[in-house]
């Protein structure tokens, strides 16, 4: 029986292993809290991904290990570096196919859709940190393949449409959000985002390059709209939030002062070309209002 391993809890962890799961195949999640769906054939294990040899250990045997695991937003810097090595380290030693899970930060600013052969360009920390994370698992002769999602949403995501609009919308309350309202981005659902690591994962032609999870693009206005139609809600009330509240903020939590670099591109698209994806592995992107009937 084929066996993988994943290292993470989250959403996408999640639902990646029931993929492999219903497909017969086993699957072993690894998270500090030991989280993630039951069934019979996952395997929940706490232990710190960050452990390298803990990590080898867990690691044998597996013909993939995919990974969905990120510090803290606000250590990034710190502390993503290091399980980056980790994760790279165990896969060196076992000789397990390697699939990470990725975002579109290393890229930086472009003008027109983001294609997955673009340069990593990135001038912030947080895109820095993510472009030098691939940059390193691509040069070290692992064989290796990157899933780009834009921003979650569905059932399960944590994001700042999941977190600062969603529950405020089916509330009907004002949702304050630190992204433009009007302006084209492109949201990834978690199920094609599990889907899409899946697929790269079995196809021997996808590794060695980066793949984008297929995605839905609208603005936060049209996204929030969409949901309340389905929910039967009020009419959406959103307000952007300005570099002045996202500094005020910053002064209680750090996390806030995160999304200077990663949200506030006034007046820029940010817009995934994901064709390469939906011809070569056979992900299409999920109807919106499907996925919005998943959150409900």
């Amino acid at each position: 029986m084929t066996f993988h391993v994943i290292v993470g809890r989250g959403a996408a962890a999640s639902k990646t292993a029931l993929l492999l799961a219903e497909d017969g195949e086993r699957v072993r999640m690894i998270s500090r809290t030991g989280g993630g769906p039951e069934h019979p054939l996952v395997e929940r294990i706490a232990a710190d991904a960050d452990d390298t040899d803990r990590l080898t250990e867990l690691t044998e045997g597996a013909t993939t290990l995919f990974t969905t695991a990120a510090p803290a937003y606000h250590l990034w810097t710190e502390q993503f570096p290091a399980l980056a090595a980790s994760l790279l380290t165990a896969v060196r030693r076992t000789g397990a196919s390697y699939v990470m899970l990725g975002n579109l930060y290393g890229y930086g600013l472009v003008d027109g859709p983001i294609r997955p052969d673009l340069p990593l360009a990135a001038t912030g920390p947080k895109g820095l940190v993510r472009a030098r994370i691939w940059e390193e698992a691509a040069a070290s002769g692992v064989k290796v393949t990157e899933v780009r999602a834009g921003q979650f949403y569905g059932a399960g995501a944590i994001s700042v449409f999941s977190l600062m609009v969603q529950r405020q919308v089916l509330e009907g309350r004002l949702a304050i959000v630190p992204q433009e309202l009007d302006v084209p981005y492109s949201y990834s659902a978690i199920g094609d985002t599990a889907r899409t690591l899946v697929a790269a994962g079995r196809d021997e032609q996808a590794y060695g390059r980066a793949w984008h999870v297929p995605a839905s693009t609208l603005s936060v206005r049209d996204l929030a709209g969409r949901l309340a139609a389905l929910a039967g809600a009020p009419t959406p009330r959103l307000e952007q939030m300005t570099e002045r509240d996202l500094t005020l903020l910053e002064l209680g939590a750090p996390f806030w002062g995160e999304l200077h670099e990663v949200l506030v591109k006034p007046g820029h698209p940010f817009v995934i070309d994901y064709s390469e994806t939906e011809k070569l592995l056979g992900v299409a992107a999920t109807p919106v209002d499907a996925v919005l009937h998943e959150v409900l």
